[in-house]
């Protein structure tokens, strides 16, 4: 079965005029650069990415600046498993922006291996970056927030927080552990008018998923989903924006699905 084609793309409607963004991983051709460009294209002021490769960072930054026009475009090398990076990311973005309105947790890290393969180090580093760094970063934005009485946190989880699927154990395990962040977060930061979300795609493509699994599996797993192919990034981060934006005031603690046929 042929893969089905995407629609048009979806103009911006200024959803977050005026408003700060924090991206985590952002750099490339990701999720987190497809929510970097639609937060420039539905009006952020200010926006900073972070990602731990330099070159593709720059590229990035470089790449938001001069297709949409925005001058403050901010970039900053941060592994989310380093402490002492995430509190510098947290600091300089607040100083650069004149503080952090909406923070996107997409650092993640995934990969195939069947469980009875899998070694320790494996299983920690998926976590590490999946889990530990998602509650690492709200943890430190949230001591930003939280005093202000204003924040929205977005955070990127998968359907395999929901669903079985083999070779998947660590990188399942720390997207549903992401969602039990985010609803237990949630509550806790609901006392300060703060709110976290999370988005739950099933299937996007980008580069950075196919150099982690077979070509041939994700193919397979996009023909099987309602419209017969995978999510365009861009839709995912569609999502992201709509959980950004004072449109889902109303809204704290939810995990939506970003999927064609089921949680």
């Amino acid at each position: 079965m042929a893969l089905k084609q995407p629609p048009p793309y979806v103009k911006g409607h200024n959803l977050l005029t005026g408003k700060s963004v924090l991206i985590t991983a952002a750099a490339g051709a990701g999720i987190g650069f497809a929510a970097a460009t639609r937060a420039v294209e539905e009006g952020a002021r200010a926006v900073m990415i972070s990602d731990v490769h330099e070159g593709r960072l720059a590229k990035s930054v470089e790449a938001l600046k001069s297709e949409h026009g925005l001058e403050s475009v901010y970039g900053q090398i941060a592994n989310v498993t380093v402490e002492e990076d995430v509190c510098k990311l947290v600091e300089n973005a607040e100083s650069l922006m004149g503080g952090v309105d909406v923070l996107i947790n997409n650092a993640g890290l995934g990969g195939t291996t069947m469980l009875v393969d899998m070694e320790d180090e494996e299983w920690s580093r998926v976590l590490d970056v999946t889990l530990t760094g998602t509650m690492r970063m709200t943890r430190a934005m949230l001591k930003k927030m939280q005093p202000r009485g204003a924040g929205v946190i977005v955070n990127n989880a998968s359907v395999l927080g929901w669903r079985a699927q083999k070779e998947q154990c660590h990188y399942a395990a720390a997207k549903a552990g992401v969602m039990a962040l985010t609803r237990c977060s949630a509550l806790e930061a609901a006392d300060f008018n703060v709110r976290i979300n999370a988005v739950s795609p099933s299937i996007a493509f980008h580069e950075f998923l196919k150099k982690t699994t077979p070509m041939e599996l994700l193919e397979e797993l996009a023909s099987k989903e309602a419209f017969g192919r995978a999510a365009e990034v861009w839709e995912v981060a569609n999502v992201m924006m709509f959980l950004a934006s004072d449109y889902s005031s109303y809204m704290t603690g939810e995990i939506v699905p970003v999927s064609s046929q089921r949680a």
